[in-house]
């Protein structure tokens, strides 16, 4: 059954909408398993009751018309059970139900498979027979399987689905995914897709007909130039079957009947990228659908074709178009290198498809200020372009085409947040410390210059994490030495006399540099930050060099070393540094040694904090890492998201610990993780001992006005009461209770929008 299996979820994939999905299941499901029916029930969201909604064998006009609530009826109870029911003898079950509208009686056996998407039950997918039989492992294993398979699509199917009707009643919808970086941003969609990747072009429409139709017949030709010129210099390398691709693909664009495809619904006014794919993968999936393997295989020509034209197509549009007001940028995987691309001051939120809480891109949405919300998986984002949306970057909430009252909460909300930072504008001046005259250094996490004034201004005393990585990121090459030295001296004049420490380069993982790519099955484990610079140290060298040369005359500089599992790469490390300083002094440059430092986020250096603390200057805990690989969760895997925690019980004693053991060899320990710039894991972090909070620029005040509100022995009790607890959304709990029993309800996250 594996052939068929395939081909049913091929088939499905391919499908336009929610109501061809089902058709599909039903009629294909009911051939393979020679059953006499196949039906599919799936949940109504507003009532939560599963309607029959395709069915082949019963009774067509029964479609919509039966609604079971959970626990209700066979199908009632595999949601209930949240797993198969085989029976022999349906109407001998105690929780049988008849349906006269459905026809049903005729048929005993029975097999009912839940459909589960990220634990909620969708639906359910039923089987029957007329005579009295179990259907075997065989075939229940196949429904089981089948069901898994099938429940993204549906999920995805369901959501394009309620869009497709929203667009036209313009209602509002709801959809869910991972709270990123917190605050609301009320604006307009701005669909980002790849450059050349058919299957994602948003659905949009265009006003002006003619000039979208002089938009693609310019990409056209110019696809059409292209594709020649290729071939014309590539025609003494290929051999005849190559040569005769490049010209079939001119003959494809020379066909007129493909042109007046497209144009015929460009008139209908759908822009022209949007109308190119949906004619070009027409194409493509009546070739993959061929029995014969040649035309199976001009699929891909096909698409390829379709993707060169799109890349025109996207090009003229991109010359063409400017960002609006309150530009919300959607995509299906959002990079730092795309945030910078937008004018600061247009940008207001961002939500990917991809990604997690902890993802860089999320990482540095929170240090400029912008809320997000990653993992939006059922967001049929193609179709959403150009609409009202308001993203809730607190609860990883989107509303598309919210309406006035929806607003106006949301509205509120925003008000509320400009009066909280009000209010908290004045603690800039103030001192870090606890009521009882504890003091905590506070600082910033810092990658960009936008970050300079906003951290300044609420009263940031040095600078934690300067993330190196970002203007490597934003380049299409390795910046020069020079460059460099030019971006380090902004950022260490800027801050002067503070001190500002700079992370050598951190790439890998989720963070890639598109001319230096790394391709690795599992790169979180892989060629990543120290890794990297140490295998070439002509970067190492460059970066440090550039360093020590914008800290002339400041005096401010402090390095530090990312991913350092053990104390051969901090030695090794360390000689490269030692290198570079010599030479600079040799050059004339007046410039003292920097404090060397290392981040501890990798297991092994947790048990070797007090040897490594012993030969560094100084240590800091990168705490979203550090608790990525303790509980061994992808931090861009939104599948997993709600495993990651930083307050688990095994990372705040793993957090205790480090902090003990860098003290005991004199060594001041820090964190600049997001945990930090939670005002209860402020909380927490003081009472554990902490010496520096680095944080983002946007949570300093709160973190500020948190420990200006408390004793450090209250913190420490607080400690010890939740070190005891084994959950970590207990322990959450807890900390949450104990803020608004002491006055800082206000602190915590806004009241919701629903």
């Amino acid at each position: 059954m594996l052939g068929s299996l395939r081909s049913i979820v091929q088939e499905v994939n391919a499908a336009r909408d929610l109501p061809a999905v089902l058709e599909i299941i039903v009629r294909r499901v009911r051939e393979v398993m020679h059953t006499r029916v196949c039906s599919v029930y799936l949940r109504d969201k507003q009532s939560g009751h599963y309607v029959l909604m395709a069915t082949r064998g019963l009774n067509q006009d029964a479609v919509g018309q039966v609604h079971l609530a959970p626990g209700e009826g066979l199908v009632g109870n595999v949601v209930t059970r949240e797993e198969p029911i085989n029976l022999e003898q349906a109407e001998a079950h105690p929780a049988y139900q008849y349906f006269p509208s459905t026809g049903e009686e005729r048929f005993s056996a029975f097999l009912g498979t839940p459909i589960i998407h990220h634990r909620n039950v969708l639906g359910v997918l039923v089987v029957q027979q007329a005579e009295k039989r179990r259907f075997d492992e065989g075939e229940e294993a196949f429904l089981v399987t089948l069901s898994a398979q099938l429940a993204g699509v549906i999920a995805h199917a369901e959501a394009t689905g309620a869009l497709a009707v929203i667009g036209q009643q313009r209602r509002e919808a709801k959809f869910t995914g991972i709270a990123a970086s917190p605050g609301v941003a009320i604006g307009r969609v701005h669909i980002v897709a790849p450059q050349a990747n058919l299957a994602t072009v948003p659905y949009s429409c265009c006003m002006d007909v003619e000039a979208e139709l002089e938009l693609f017949h310019e990409a056209l030709t110019s696809a059409r130039e292209e594709i020649r010129e290729v071939g014309e210099r590539l025609k003494d390398d290929l051999n005849r079957e190559e040569r005769a691709l490049f010209d079939a693909y001119v003959a494809m664009l020379d066909d007129s009947s493909l042109a007046v495809e497209v144009c015929d619904r460009i008139r209908q006014q759908v822009s022209a990228p949007r109308a190119w794919a949906e004619v070009m993968l027409e194409h493509v999936r009546r070739f993959e659908a061929m029995s014969d393997s040649y035309f199976r295989d001009r699929a891909a020509d096909v698409r390829d074709l379709g993707a060169r034209v799109l890349m025109h197509l996207r090009q003229q549009q991109q010359s063409r178009r400017d960002y609006p007001e309150n530009t919300i940028l959607i995509g299906e995987e959002l990079t730092a290198a795309v945030l910078a691309e937008v004018p600061r001051e247009k940008l207001i939120g961002a939500v990917s498809v991809k990604g997690s809480a902890n993802s860089h891109v999320a990482i540095i949405a929170r240090a400029m200020g912008l809320p997000a919300v990653m993992g939006a998986q059922d967001l049929p984002y193609e179709t959403i372009d150009g609409a009202d949306i308001v993203v809730d970057g607190y609860r990883g909430e989107l509303h598309v085409h919210p309406g006035a009252e929806l607003r106006r909460r949301y509205d509120s909300i925003v008000a509320e947040e400009r009066e909280l930072a009000r209010n908290l504008d004045h603690m800039a001046s103030l001192p870090g410390e606890t009521a009882d005259g504890h003091r905590v250094r506070l600082w910033v996490n810092t990658g960009l210059m936008a970050d300079v004034v906003r951290s300044l201004e609420r009263g940031a005393e040095g600078v934690g994490l300067y993330r190196t990585e970002v203007p490597f990121l934003l380049r299409d090459r390795f910046p020069s030495e020079e460059e460099q030295r030019e971006i380090y001296r902004e950022q260490l004049q800027a801050f002067a006399p503070r001190p500002v420490t700079m992370r050598t380069l951190d790439i890998g993982g989720d963070k890639a540099l598109t001319y230096f790519p790394i391709e690795e099955t599992n790169p979180f484990l892989g060629w990543r930050g120290i890794r990297v610079t140490l295998d070439h140290p002509e970067i190492f060298l460059a970066q440090v060099r550039a360093m020590m040369k914008a800290s002339v005359g400041l005096d401010n500089l402090r390095i530090m070393l990312p991913m350092i599992s053990g104390l051969g790469e901090l030695e090794a490390a360390r000689k490269l540094l030692e290198r570079a300083h010599r030479e600079l002094v040799e050059e004339g440059y007046d410039i003292p040694m920097p404090p060397l430092g290392i981040m501890i986020e990798v297991p092994s250096a947790v048990y070797q904090v007090r040897e490594l603390a012993e030969h560094s200057d100084f240590i800091s805990v990168g705490s979203n890492d550090l608790t990525q690989y303790l509980l061994a969760v992808d931090r861009n895997n939104s599948r997993v998201a709600n495993i990651y925690h930083a307050l688990h019980p095994a990372v705040l004693r793993a957090l205790q610990e480090i902090v003990r053991a860098g003290h005991a060899a004199n060594t001041k320990v820090g964190i600049c993780g997001e945990l930090a710039g939670d005002p209860g894991g402020a909380l927490l972090l003081v009472a554990m001992g902490y010496d520096v909070l680095s944080m983002n620029a946007t949570n300093l005040p709160r973190v500020k006005a948190t420990l200006r509100a408390v004793r450090k022995a209250d913190t420490e009790k607080l400690l010890q009461q939740v070190l005891q607890m084994q959950c970590p959304e207990e322990i959450e709990e807890t900390v949450r209770a104990y803020l608004k029993r002491i006055g800082l309800k206000a602190l915590l996250q806004p009241a919701g929008g629903q």
